[in-house]
């Protein structure tokens, strides 16, 4: 095990740059574990270790009558499993999956990494992680064990290893989570671990300590090291001044990739004992910054968790906090699912919870609303977070299935019920000969998407009012609204399977992918670009050149600048008689003379400048969107102008409304305030619903 740990800085090295150099993983087929007929497969979270043992029977039997095909096991159960060190105890484990296989439902088994048992951190405190202020943080939560720790890894061996050779040939377990949301909750690990940690991966990236004193320019502000054992993890908590940005940058790929390993280390073990008909996977929280799913491809596939009413999401209109936006699960399932081509939902909001800003009662409907999403989505399952509301503990405001009672059903349970009920009807229609509609096939679109451009923007933003994801879903809000297929890619896929590539706020890049772009727009692709593009190398280097050098001749401009204004403040931008106004971030454009100008900033000392420009390249077209307007509306019309002079065919959705395509089934979703009107075709049978569709509402149509 201490051979293989010291191996681990080299694999993170490999899992940081192998990201992007290497294509999908050999012989990986996750579609080997499910079948196109089931549609989409529900389950829900079972605890059996929390509750008396004379309710489990009940309970799974009741789970198994509503219409759930799987359960979910262990992921905070390690003191219930090893209760003293060396000491195990399965024989509960045992009855509760029997009870699932007793009921025909399938088990989902979880390694219960995320809660030490309190024996463990006792003895040995070293493992639990330090924060940035320097404290260490104590057991009674989760997520507190440090990933660099040595010590807490064999642990984690001797645990994971008991549990796959118990479960790894029980017919009852169909797959194996691991981990819970792996992520620290926002959290950066500052320990003694991760610091000597960061140092080995340095050292394998750098090799001499004056390489990297180079890419971070240690010389400004007389910061050059000596050695990689002066180095500091960078915490702007004990510094005078903000942190070295090169420094930041390479610790937030470190911690990601120190959050891969151990997941990655975890798979081994079990792929080593598990069946092969059992499938290994992790659930991450959508939208996360600090933990990068795309560094985990080596999975089986990766899951997502989503909560989308706490009281940090708006949504649309006067109701919208009560259903969310539908970005929310609809960026998640198109960012996950590629990763691997597989994905499912490890954990869907139930209805009201317990934990955030504020926590609404849902509006009646949107549970089943999400679960179509997800189904949309192309998801193999989707689980319910969780089966009973807990009576004691952290969550007790949280909803369940069931009722505090543990009998009645709950009003969000009673939706999984519809919908477990609903899917039965949709299996008997399904059609496996049904391809994806001419229409939608001419409209695939895909969002170029790489953490460090992420990683750097939000570092530097420049602007209190810069935020990368926002920013980067008013681009994929607005080919939704088109009724675009979207997928969200890496730098290793062939952008000539999409009629249109969107990269928004690519500020890392590099001259190869700049000529993979120009080809792309020769061969007829149509490239968008947005604010930030270009400004910077792969290691957040300025260009020793003009501004964004590397993009001017693709974009046909010979200088940019930007501007940012203060919140009090707006301007305004013209396209096509129309105004809109922007006060976050503007690249201002200076144009050559093959280069059409769509838009122009109206006031401010560059009245008249470009801020919308396209040019036609070979076959195809490139298209720079200057500024990051606040509503969005810039950036979905300019975009409409490239779907339409390209020739392709779109929808017009209002604000909120969906319309997707799954396995032959369109499926249309209302996020909106708002009753809505769904362009249903005219020949289609609809087999769900109704086209006039209240607010969460769902309608389902065959065509």
């Amino acid at each position: 095990m201490k051979f293989l740990f010291n191996l681990l800085p080299r694999l993170s090295v490999f899992l940081l740059f192998g990201v992007w150099l290497i294509g999908p993983v050999k012989g990986q087929n996750g579609k080997a574990w499910f079948n196109d007929k089931d549609l989409m497969l529900v389950g829900s979270y079972y605890y059996p270790e929390q509750w008396p043992e004379q309710n489990w029977e009940r309970d799974i039997k009741k789970m198994a009558e509503l219409g759930f095909d799987f359960t979910h096991y262990g992921e905070f159960a390690w003191a219930a499993m090893e209760p003293e060190e060396g000491q195990y105890n399965f024989a509960w484990l045992d009855r509760a999956v029997e009870l699932a296989e007793m009921n025909n439902m399938k088990v989902i088994m979880c390694t219960p990494t995320p809660t030490p048992p309190v024996w463990l951190t006792s003895k040995h405190p070293d493992v639990l992680m330090v924060n940035e202020d320097g404290r260490t943080v104590q057991h009674g939560a989760r997520q507190q064990a440090s990933w660099s720790s040595e010590k807490y890894r064999q642990y984690v061996e001797g645990i994971v290893t008991k549990m796959a050779q118990r479960y790894g040939d029980n017919k009852a377990v169909w797959g194996w989570q691991i981990d819970n949301e792996p992520s620290h909750y926002g959290k950066f690990d500052y320990s003694d671990n991760a610091q000597e940690r960061f140092r080995e991966w340095l050292e394998e990236k750098y090799k001499t300590i004056d390489a990297l004193n180079k890419s971070w320019g240690t010389a400004f502000w007389s910061l050059t090291y000596n050695s990689f054992d002066q180095v500091q993890i960078p915490n702007g908590k004990v510094l005078v001044a903000q942190p070295n940005p090169h420094a930041i940058l390479d610790f937030k790929r470190f911690h990601a990739d120190e959050a891969a390993s151990f997941v990655l280390m975890q798979q081994e073990i079990l792929k080593k004992h598990i069946s092969e008909d059992q499938w290994v996977t992790t659930n991450l929280m959508a939208d996360y910054s600090m933990v990068d799913p795309l560094r985990m491809k080596e999975l089986d596939f990766v899951t997502y968790t989503k909560y989308l009413v706490a009281g940090f999401d708006m949504g649309i209109g006067e109701q919208g906090f009560r259903m969310g936006a539908p970005a929310g699960i609809g960026f998640a399932n198109d960012f996950f699912r590629p990763i691997t081509g597989v994905t499912g939902v490890m954990e869907l909001q139930p209805g009201q919870v317990n934990w955030g800003q504020y926590n609404p009662q849902t509006m009646p409907g949107t549970v089943r609303m999400w679960i179509y999403h997800v189904f949309a989505g192309g998801n193999e399952f989707v689980c319910n977070y969780r089966f009973r509301q807990p009576l004691t503990g952290g969550e007790q405001y949280h909803y369940g299935i069931l009722k505090p009672d543990g009998l009645e059903v709950s009003s969000s349970g009673e939706e999984y019920v519809q919908v477990a009920k609903e899917l039965d009807k949709l299996r008997k229609a399904y059609k496996p000969e049904a391809k994806l509609p001419p229409a939608f096939a001419a409209r695939r679109t895909a969002i170029l998407y790489n953490p460090d451009n992420r990683w750097e923007t939000e570092n530097q933003p420049q602007t209190n009012q810069w935020d990368f994801m926002t920013h980067l879903k008013k681009y994929y809000s607005a080919a939704k609204s088109f009724g675009a297929p979207v997928d969200v890619i890496t730098e290793v896929k062939d952008l000539a399977e999409y009629p249109v590539v969107i990269a928004p706020a690519y500020q890392l890049l590099d001259a190869e992918l700049v000529e993979r772009w120009r080809k792309y727009v020769e061969q007829g692709g149509h490239l968008v670009l947005s604010s930030r593009t270009g400004q910077k190398d792969r290691e957040a280097h300025l260009w020793e050149a003009r501004f964004a050098a590397p993009v001017h001749e693709l974009i046909g401009v010979k200088e940019i600048f930007y501007d940012l204004l203060p919140e009090s403040r707006e301007s305004i931008v013209s396209m096509d008689n129309q105004s809109y106004a922007w006060n976050n971030w503007a690249d201002i454009l200076e144009v050559n003379n093959k280069t059409e100008v769509w838009a122009t900033y109206t006031d401010q000392f560059y009245k008249g400048k470009p801020a919308v420009i396209s040019r036609k390249a070979g076959k195809g077209t490139v298209t720079y969107i200057g500024p990051d307007t606040d509503d969005g509306k810039l950036e979905r019309d300019a975009l409409k102008k490239v779907y339409q002079r390209a020739g392709i065919g779109i929808l017009d959705l209002p604000e909120g409304v969906l319309v997707e395509w799954r396995h032959g089934f369109g499926i249309g979703l209302n996020y909106s305030s708002q009753n809505q009107s769904i362009p249903v075709p005219a020949k289609a049978k609809v087999l769900i619903g109704r086209k006039e569709l209240k607010p969460a509402d769902v309608v389902i149509w065959q065509e």
